[in-house]
Order: C-alpha cells, then sequence, then structure tokens
C-alpha cells in the first residue's frame, strides 16, 4: 500500500492509550509508504508523532462512578466535539484506543455519519469481567479489536464480539521493564543481604491514595514490630507527591518517597515484594519478577454493582495464567495484620514465594510475540483499511 497520504483519527484518552498510539503510528509511518496526517486527541507520545490534539487528554483521566457524573455535562461536550472534528475531517480510518467511556461513545456518533469508514479498537474492553453483552453491542462501529491480553481474543469470540487479535503488551518490549528482569536476575545470584525492601503503591489517583495508605501505615507499623529489618520504598507520580507526604507525616515507619517513572523502576529492582494497588502496576510488578498482594477498596457507590463482575480476579497476572498465582484483598478481605504477614512470606525463600514466581514465569510466556506490539497492531490496521476498501466487510 502506497501513494496518497494516509489520513488517522486516533483518540487516546490516558498515558497509557497515547503511548500504545505513538508506537503503533511511529510503526505506520515505517510501513506505509507514503506519508501519515493525524487528527484527535492524544498526549505527548502521539503528538511527537505529529498529532495536534483537539483538548487536553488529561481532562479523560478520570475514574469512578462519583467522578464521572461530576463532570459528565464536560465529557459530553468533548464528545461531541472529537467526533465532530472527526466527522468534518473525512478520514481513512479511526483508531480508539482504551478509555472506552469516551472513545466509544465518539465511535458510534462517528460510524452514524460516516458508515464506511474502518474502525479500529486497540485495547480490548473488559467485557469478560462485566457487561458481556457490550462485545456484540461492538460490532456496530468496531471492525477489530487490538488486544493486549492474550486470553482477550477467545472471550471475544465467545461473547460475539468483534474479529480481535492478540497484538502484544507494551511492557514485553517496554527498555525499563527489560533492564528491571536483568538487575533482579544480577541481585538474586548475589543474594544474601539480610535487610527485606518492601515497596508500598497505592495508585496513582488521589482517591486510590488516601483510601489505601491508612491500611498501608497499619501493615507497616505490623510489620516492623514483628521484624526489625525491613525497609519501605513508595514510588509515586510528580502530581500526587505533595498528597502522599502529607499522609505520611504521621507515619513511624516511615517509607522513603520515589517521584517518576526512572525512580519507580530502580525500587522495582530493589524490591522484595509489593503490596499495590489492583490495577497495571499489578501486571508490571508480576513480568518484573517482584512478589506482590493485589489490593483495593472501591468507592461506597461502586459496592452495589459488585455483584455484576462476572471475571474470578482483578489481577492480570492471575487471568493470563488462568490461576491464583497472586492474591487479592479488596474492601473488608483488606487487614492489614493479614498484609504484613503476606509481605513476611512473598520476601523470603518461601514455597509461597516460588509458586509465585512460577506463575510470573508462565505469565511472561504466555505474553510473548514473534513482533513488537506496535508492529504487528500497525500491520493490522492497514489490513483492515485494505479489507474495508475491498468491499471485505
Amino acid at each position: 500500500m502506497s501513494g496518497a497520504p494516509l489520513k488517522l483519527a486516533v483518540i487516546a484518552g490516558e498515558v497509557s492509550g497515547d503511548l500504545l498510539g505513538g508506537d503503533l503510528v511511529a510503526a505506520l509511518k515505517r510501513q506505509y509508504d507514503g506519508p501519515v496526517e493525524l487528527i484527535g486527541v492524544g498526549g505527548e507520545a502521539l503528538e511527537a508523532q505529529g498529532l495536534r490534539s483537539l483538548f487536553d487528554y488529561s481532562e479523560l483521566s478520570i475514574m469512578g462512578f462519583i467522578q464521572v457524573i461530576k463532570r459528565l455535562p464536560k465529557l459530553l461536550a468533548r464528545i461531541r466535539q472529537t467526533a465532530d472534528a472527526i466527522i468534518a475531517a473525512k478520514p481513512d480510518i479511526l483508531l480508539i484506543i482504551d478509555s472506552p467511556d469516551f472513545t466509544h461513545r465518539v465511535a458510534k456518533r462517528v460510524r452514524k455519519a460516516l458508515p464506511d469508514l474502518p474502525i479500529v479498537n486497540y485495547v480490548c474492553p473488559s467485557v469478560w469481567a462485566w457487561k458481556e453483552y457490550r462485545a456484540q453491542k461492538m460490532l456496530a462501529y468496531v471492525d477489530h479489536v487490538l488486544a493486549v491480553l492474550p486470553f482477550e481474543p477467545e472471550a471475544m469470540q465467545r461473547l460475539g464480539g468483534p474479529a480481535t487479535t492478540y497484538v502484544g503488551h507494551r511492557l514485553t518490549v517496554d527498555a525499563d521493564l527489560l533492564e528491571t528482569r536483568r538487575q533482579r536476575a544480577l541481585r538474586d545470584i548475589k543474594a544474601g543481604s539480610d535487610l527485606k525492601t518492601v515497596l508500598l503503591l497505592p495508585g496513582s489517583r488521589g482517591s486510590e491514595i488516601r483510601q489505601l495508605l491508612p491500611v498501608f501505615e497499619r501493615a507497616t507499623e505490623e510489620l516492623s514490630r514483628r521484624n526489625d529489618n525491613v525497609r519501605y520504598l513508595l514510588p509515586t507520580v510528580p502530581k500526587q507527591e505533595a498528597l502522599v507526604r502529607s499522609l505520611l507525616e504521621s507515619w513511624s515507619a516511615k517509607p522513603e518517597v520515589l517521584v517518576g517513572q526512572r525512580a519507580k523502576w530502580q525500587a522495582f529492582a530493589l524490591a522484595d515484594a509489593a503490596m499495590a494497588a489492583s490495577g497495571t502496576v499489578i501486571l508490571e510488578l508480576g513480568l518484573a519478577g517482584v512478589p506482590v498482594v493485589s489490593t483495593y477498596k472501591t468507592e461506597w457507590l461502586a459496592k452495589f454493582v459488585m455483584s455484576r463482575i462476572k471475571v474470578w480476579t482483578a489481577a492480570l497476572p492471575n487471568l493470563i495464567a488462568d490461576y491464583a498465582v497472586l492474591p487479592e484483598l479488596i474492601n473488608d478481605v483488606l487487614r492489614p495484620g493479614l498484609l504484613a504477614r503476606y509481605m513476611e512470606r512473598l520476601s523470603t525463600d518461601t514455597p509461597e514465594q516460588a509458586a509465585m514466581l512460577a506463575g510470573y514465569d508462565l505469565v511472561w510466556q504466555r505474553m510473548q510475540t514473534e513482533e513488537p506490539p506496535g508492529d504487528k497492531a500497525a500491520a493490522i490496521v492497514l489490513e483492515v483499511l485494505s479489507n474495508k476498501k475491498a468491499g471485505h466487510f
């Protein structure tokens, strides 16, 4: 495929989606024999590839029912603005990346106005976890799904959703993660220190941090009372540093606060075990080889819909391995004393630690692909475009 410029509409609503989009567009420019023009919404990674975002995409980084309700009017306005801009631009293809509450609503509006426009969804929505009916509804406005988890193509097929291909996860080729794995392997060879390093990862959103840090405080107090050789590291993002430090002021077992991505990966390389907020960081820790307990406290309103969740676990390593590689402590089960005792067992040479590390090895194997995720994703985008033009849909 070559010749005319390729006009790509792209929408990414989170940092992770922006990075995926940046990788895909970079690969697309290598594979497509012609200029690639961008329109849509994104952040630094997509802007580096030439996108001029319609607005600051950080507006879309919200979580939880209460936050969404508070900002609903602005979100609805942004949905209309984005869809109208894409419809006016008449692109060759639309790529929506994650953030389904926003991106899918835009896609529906665009498909209604431009029914022949091919639409690709990068990052499969968690239809396998809840609201399974969404899979079939996607057939009306999504032509192909690019999955980043290996079990998702089978799940989408079972649920009657669009064609889905596992393209690989960005973490498996991430330079920082690969370097962390190398450092941890060398550290294991040189093992012998009695000092144990426990990571505290309460999340990147203010609501998560406020919910989890009080539990982590009591867990570290218990752990330090029972052991005199433990230090604590707390990696956080710059925008939450002030909040984290203010909440740590009264702690007796005060952790060292580390800020930024580089510091986070350095902490991962040093860690013996971690207590962390449920989310992508659990997969990061698993791929890096850090034993972890996944923790979470939901908003009071979210507790009313917990019964609608169909998936048996929220921890991605568990889903990928298809068994309980790591424990999850959620809401009333999240008890500081239990968390402290998990840290004791997972930070030393125990059967529990060995079993978790063996599970991590299986997860790593199942996530491997023959080519980088961005390259595979770009190739499928071009294939979808070609099939749409040939009338194969």
